[in-house]
């Protein structure tokens, strides 16, 4: 039927309600809902899939046509240590509860602020080499609290054309003049820090360590160098780097051997240490600064006492317990390995966030349904989330998987392909 071939092919770029504006507020609501209902028919949605487990490698997953829970392989975690499961942090978390009880009760300026907060900020301060640190309510507030605080009219925002959401809205609220650069484009930046060095206002340039979608790493020795020639100041989101990167896992400052060097160092606590929240390291008097003008922070309630004693632990895990983070790199190197072996396009990734490149979104979606079906939980990413024709699924190796699931997982990759084709890069690139 004519409704229903429509129907399939539509994207979320199709219901945005400024490209089809109409006077009723709520007038693109009812095609969107008929749009999902008609995806969960034919079993293409595959978002807020209910879990009965902790996440780890094997989880127990509610069919969302049945309603039976089964086991699956996890390949779209971002705990990429298994800490949120890990005993250590599960009885910090426990303890907590029983001597502070559930919640904080206050933001930090007034009654919310416990030893748990200073200790946690204190080792937070350690694992990346900074002065001092702070820590926020969820890393989307992170990074809006410390662009809309330091950055103004005046002031310019350089942004890698792959820049996460929250880092966009942050420069949007500060109301600063936005320019990107292409990304991981050393010459394409250098462009644009020559371009705008004679504005008025300062400049501040935005990365992350590792970017989400593609797992590649930001080159923040070269950045490092051309932010400091041409006078500009630097930012490192390193959500998917904590943990995963450098030589001890402290992420992206101790891989480039820049620890203390970078102007601020933002992190969360919802991927590698297994909780939910964000954090800025930086010299003593940014940190004062933020911790007084920062909105996200002096009108949100303090993280609860049980999460903050669970991220304290994760971070000293960090410190103690490096096989989790060297498993974790004889996961990656395996099924990286192995994956271009088998001719499949994972872009230029680098680390644990392993994209498998498709180019079609219809196809992206009955892949993750095949998938989904012979129990292996996989995230499809299609338009408009990445460009047309880089529909893929997003896949995250953990430390916790055995060389069993993964080589279970590759088998299915391969029968998924040959049922579904899909395109194929045979050019190998080194980790």
């Amino acid at each position: 039927m004519k409704g229903e071939n429509d129907l399939l092919h539509k994207t979320l770029a199709d219901f945005l309600k400024e490209r089809r504006p109409a006077p009723d507020l709520f007038a693109h609501c009812d095609a969107f809902s008929q749009a999902l209902d008609f995806q969960y028919a034919i079993g293409h949605h595959m978002y807020r899939r209910v879990l009965h487990s902790a996440n780890s490698n094997r989880v127990w997953v509610e069919d969302q046509k049945t309603g039976k829970v089964r086991e699956m392989i996890m390949m779209g975690s971002n705990s990429y240590l298994g800490l949120n499961n890990h005993p250590r942090v599960k009885k910090a978390a426990m303890e907590a509860i029983e001597k502070y009880g559930t919640g904080a009760g206050s933001p930090p300026h007034f009654s919310g602020y416990y030893d748990l907060h200073r200790e946690l900020e204190s080792n937070l301060a350690k694992l990346k080499g900074a002065e001092e640190a702070m820590i926020f309510s969820s890393g989307y507030a992170t990074n809006v609290g410390i662009l809309s605080c330091f950055l103004g009219p005046k002031d310019t925002v350089i942004l890698d054309k792959l820049a996460h959401a929250s880092i966009i809205d942050g420069a949007r609220l500060a109301g600063c003049r936005i320019v990107t650069f292409r990304h991981n484009d050393m010459n394409s930046l250098e462009r644009v820090l020559k371009e705008t060095k004679n504005q008025d206002g300062d400049r501040l340039v935005v990365v992350e360590g590792v970017y989400s979608m593609d797992g590649d790493i930001a080159p923040l020795k070269d950045i490092h160098f051309l932010v400091r020639k041409y006078g500009a100041k630097l930012m490192i989101d390193e959500a998917h780097a904590t943990g995963v990167i450098g030589d001890t896992g402290k992420g992206s400052p101790e891989h480039f051997h820049l620890e203390g060097e970078i102007d601020l160092v933002m992190g969360t606590f919802s991927k590698a240490l297994g909780g939910v929240g964000g954090f800025v390291a930086a010299k003593k008097k940014v940190i004062r600064y933020l911790r007084y003008y920062s909105r996200a922070y002096f009108f949100a309630a303090s993280q609860t006492p049980m999460q903050v004693a669970a991220h304290n632990e994760a971070v000293k895990i960090i410190f103690e317990e490096r096989h989790w983070h060297a498993k974790l790199w004889e996961n990656i190197r395996f099924f990286h390995s192995e994956l271009r072996k088998r001719g499949f396009d994972i872009e230029n990734t680098q680390t644990a966030i392993t994209p498998i490149v498709i180019g079609d979104t219809l196809i992206t979606k009955e892949v993750t349904k095949f998938m989904d079906e012979q129990g292996v939980f996989v995230n499809p990413v299609p338009y408009p989330a990445v460009p047309r024709k880089k529909d893929r699924l997003r896949l995250s190796v953990s430390a916790l998987h055995t060389k069993e699931d993964l080589q279970k997982v590759l088998d299915l990759l391969e029968e998924a392909r040959n049922r579904f084709p899909f395109g194929k890069k045979t050019e190998a690139t080194a980790i």
